[in-house]
């Protein structure tokens, strides 16, 4: 296809990066902000100069709720308990894992306020926050919003397969290389086109302009410059009038109900990566994994966080990196952001690894090509995803 004349894609969550030195106060709650005021009591036997200060009789600290159906981040509650010798109000968080993790570490083993504290440095490390006093709202809004699509099931509706699917997604994933659209993009589409599957009625005719619509509508809310609705067309040979598009768009627009907003297991992925020093290679490495379980139709019932802390957690077992004590108690920290108990995680290592040993030899290699670059470090072609599935005690396929 002729150039497009799109710029370079701009570099995942730094869109929003701070551009002047000055940093605004931030907004709080009147019960979270006013501490406790000096006043001057005089007392029997006290010169006028003296004073104290009076203890507040109760403080507010921000909780996560004893919940095992969601371990979501809400509510406030009343600590009676006395502040802390600094003069801060420091948040105490305790993420309670889902069905009790037992092989990760838990958070009550840590100190509460290290997670907090490499949350908003990791956060404001990766531009996604102004101001640090924001920083353990926004990751508990990113807790919640991963819990408003969710499917019971992975079934594909009649007569869709996963291989069609699979098919399906890897030409997004070339169509969206063609444009240099965003990582962001890429999961959002695939993220819509399977909600799509399973609310909207279209024939196995249709699915290829589906995904294209799925995908144009993720560009509408990620990207700056978008492509002309003729050019999505020709990718697709003509077959589609620019109507038809266009029509298919707002079918889906309207069973949607308008919501694409989207949680990138992306996000999870780059904040446990950072939290967790973990090294370029090693990033590179669970973005190939985790870009590698969107063409499988069986991941789609597992949440953003969960798929993230698997495809980091596949990506240091392949690697083996030489272990440093600063870096186990780094990822000590990470891994407490992975709510989900340690079968889920496992099982989704194990689908991961599956398909990291056959990526060079299935039809769908869009993935495996994209990170067999100098600019990915080579990933895709390391030789030890040929025995990832070893090294969780599966048998290797031959192929």
């Amino acid at each position: 296809m002729a150039k497009t004349g799109f710029c370079d894609s701009i570099p995942l969550l730094d869109l929003h990066k701070k551009v002047v030195e000055e940093r605004r106060a931030p907004l709080r709650a009147l019960a979270n902000a006013c501490g406790p005021k000096e006043r001057w009591q005089p007392q029997e036997g006290e010169s006028r100069g003296t004073y104290q200060k009076t203890e507040p009789e109760a403080r507010w600290a921000r909780r996560l709720p004893v919940s095992t159906d969601d371990g979501i981040i809400m509510g406030f509650h009343e600590d009676d308990s006395p502040s802390h010798s600094d003069g801060c109000m420091e948040e105490e968080a305790v993420l309670i894992y889902l069905h009790g993790l037992q092989g990760l570490y838990s958070l009550q083993a840590l100190v509460p306020g290290m997670l907090r504290h490499e949350t908003e440095l990791a956060m404001e490390t990766l531009g996604l926050i102004y101001d640090r006093s924001y920083a353990w709202d926004i990751f508990s809004d990113m807790m919640r919003s991963q819990l408003r699509f969710t499917f019971p099931n992975a079934d594909l509706p009649r007569p869709f397969t996963y291989t069609t699917r699979a098919i399906l997604v890897d030409w997004l994933i070339q169509v969206h290389e063609v444009f240099h659209f965003s990582e962001e993009t890429l999961y959002l589409s695939v993220h819509l086109l399977n909600r799509c599957l399973h609310q909207i009625k279209v024939n196995t005719a249709k699915l290829q302009l589906l995904g294209v619509v799925c995908l144009f509508l993720a560009a509408k809310k990620e990207e700056c410059l978008l492509p002309e609705v003729s050019e999505l067309c020709f990718l697709m040979e003509n077959g589609y009038s620019n109507r038809q598009l266009l029509r298919m768009e707002r079918r889906v627009l309207t069973e949607l109900k308008f919501e694409l907003s989207h949680c990138s297991p992306l996000h999870f992925l780059l904040l446990s990566a950072s939290i967790a020093h973990c090294s370029a290679k090693v990033v590179w490495m669970a973005r190939y994994l985790l870009e590698l379980s969107l063409l499988e139709g069986q991941c789609v019932v597992f949440l953003a966080a969960h798929l993230a802390g698997a495809a980091l957690c596949l990506a240091r077992r392949v690697l083996q990196e030489p272990p440093t004590p600063e870096g186990e108690t780094a990822w000590c920290v990470a891994s407490s952001i992975h709510v989900g108990s340690e079968t889920t995680l496992l099982r989704i290592m194990f689908i991961q690894a599956g398909a990291a040993a056959q990526a060079q030899s299935r039809d769908t290699r869009a993935t495996f090509l994209k990170y067999s670059t100098a600019g990915t470090m080579h990933v895709s072609s390391h030789p030890s995803l040929l025995s990832a599935p070893c090294l969780l005690g599966l048998p290797t396929a031959h192929t």
